[in-house]
């Protein structure tokens, strides 16, 4: 016998869809159900549930990540909270090597949130999911009063599988290795600070959000052995290359001239007295190489539409530890030191 799927006819989301009953199910049916719609999910039961089997074919280290988004507006150029919540969490996983599977996804809904506003978003979310192969499986909804949050917040939690071999960690960076960035630096920071609206430029300035596995998959490919990787997100590429410094207990050296940034992000930067390094990136991995690969991964990195831009903007040195320095443009060196504080908040 087929059942007849529920149909919200709210416009918007009341407390009664946070209580669990009738309104509650229309929501979670309609919205959510029908358009992730996988057979994990459709059971709706309180978990999802795997095949170890399935899992242990494509390696032997499970990698779990959780994240979660607030960003402010929920829709901007080339994106929205809900295609940052799973591209994200994708990219948490697939800097260790793991191939991405399942995701989990729990919303937080704002008392009058308009319904199409997050059909939209849910929409994305499918979208993004299929792009980068993954299944949203299980979730979780909570409506809260008017005034007690800001539209949406999404949390989603991801599991992958790292196959055999594969050691990345920020601790196993060494002298010689090269650092290589996958393109243009501050694009998210400078799209979501401009769709605020407070700078009123007249500039176009998308997010650079996307998934980045299959390009991860290829540096992999002719690097197998490659050290540290990170996603350059909250505290872009300087917070991270600062990670690795100290984790490892090294120096690090970058050549300013060498790092992309576009023209109207530098504007930005400039405006505000602000350090693109520091801005936070959607779609820009920092990869720490063998100096042997470094340049068989820049070749597959550029070859992909993901990496078209890539570069290499340093190199790991002796040197104090957890030093991270800048060569500048007028031949001196800078400290490029950890963020102090949140530079733009709800960025992500």
């Amino acid at each position: 016998m087929t059942i007849q799927r529920r149909t919200l006819k709210a416009d918007t989301i009341t407390m009664a869809h946070g209580a669990g009953g009738k309104a509650m199910r229309d929501l979670i049916e309609d919205v959510f159900v029908a358009t992730f719609d996988n057979t994990d999910l459709n059971k709706l039961e309180d978990q999802a549930r795997f095949d170890l089997q399935s899992l242990q074919a494509d390696g032997q280290q499970i990698a779990f990540t959780t994240d979660s988004f607030v960003v402010d507006p929920v829709e901007f150029p080339g994106g929205n909270i809900g295609t940052l919540a799973v591209n994200g969490t994708v990219n948490d996983l697939a800097v260790a090597g793991a191939i991405p599977k399942y995701l989990s996804c729990a919303m937080i809904l704002e008392e009058g949130l308009d319904v199409q506003l997050l059909r939209r978003i849910v929409s994305s979310m499918r979208t993004a999911a299929d792009a980068a192969g993954v299944t949203i499986v299980t979730g979780d909804t909570k409506v809260v009063p008017r005034g007690k949050a800001d539209k949406i917040f999404i949390n989603t939690t991801g599991i992958g599988v790292i196959p055999a071999g594969l050691n990345i960690s920020a601790a196993n960076c060494k002298p010689g290795d090269k650092i290589i960035i996958n393109g243009f630096i501050g694009d998210h920071g400078a799209a979501i600070l401009n769709a605020r609206g407070d700078l009123a430029l007249d500039v176009e300035l998308t997010t650079d959000c996307q998934p980045l596995h299959e390009l991860i998959r290829a540096m992999l490919d002719v690097s197998p052995g490659l050290h540290a990787m990170r996603d350059a997100s909250r505290g872009g590429v300087a917070t991270v290359l600062n990670e690795f410094a100290e984790t490892s207990e090294v120096a690090i050296r970058l050549d300013e001239s060498t790092i992309p940034v576009r023209r109207e992000v530098r504007g930005v930067c400039e405006i505000l007295g602000l350090d693109a390094l520091y801005f936070a990136n959607e779609g820009k991995l920092v990869a720490v190489v063998p100096q042997a690969d470094a340049e068989a991964v820049l070749q597959v990195m550029l070859a992909h539409p993901a990496g078209r831009n890539s570069v290499i903007i340093g190199d790991v040195i002796q040197g104090p530890a957890g030093r991270v320095l800048v060569k500048t443009g007028f031949g001196g060196e800078r400290i490029l030191d950890m963020l102090v504080g949140e530079q733009l908040p709800r960025i992500c």
